[in-house]
């Protein structure tokens, strides 16, 4: 979401301002312990710092348009009910695997490594509560499967 607003602005001090706004808007509406999540999988825990996606307009910008994503860092797609779900990478530079998450916080698919720029659909595989973008190899590197378990707030069981 803020890579959106630096490029609606031209110069330093406006630049500065957004960031401001952003911050100051973002706060109150979002909780500190809602940009951490967690997988419990075989191999430990994993802590991940998220950016989230909760409304039509955050949904559908995603990740487009960013040349990186670091490690541990990732974008939470809140869709508030189950439903089947299915995303591209249209305008998306790096690789990404998209972990598809059930209302009761269980991992049902991941789509590992999709492909930069791609218009091909990746599909949920049935109905989910959210998806979790981290960067492509993620899941495999930290032995993450499906059926591990995701805590966070918008998951009940936690």
């Amino acid at each position: 979401m803020f890579a959106y607003f630096v490029k609606s602005f031209a110069g330093r001090r406006q630049i500065l301002a957004a960031a401001l706004a952003i911050s100051v808007w973002a706060a109150p509406s979002i909780a500190a312990d809602q940009n951490t999540l967690e997988i419990v999988t075989k191999t430990g825990v994993h802590v991940f710092e998220v950016e989230l996606a909760v409304d039509d307009a955050q949904r559908a910008q995603g990740l487009m348009d960013r040349k990186e994503l670091a490690e541990g860092k990732g974008m939470l797609f809140d869709f508030q009910r189950e439903q089947d779900v299915a995303f591209w990478m249209k305008n998306t530079y790096i690789p990404l695997d998209m972990i598809f998450i059930r209302a009761n916080g269980r991992i049902l698919r991941i789509a590992e490594n999709t492909t930069p720029l791609s218009l091909q659909t990746v599909p949920s595989g049935g109905p989910v509560r959210g998806v979790l973008e981290v960067i492509g190899g993620t899941a495999h590197k930290l032995g993450i499967a499906p059926g591990d378990k995701v805590a966070h707030p918008f998951f009940s069981g936690r």
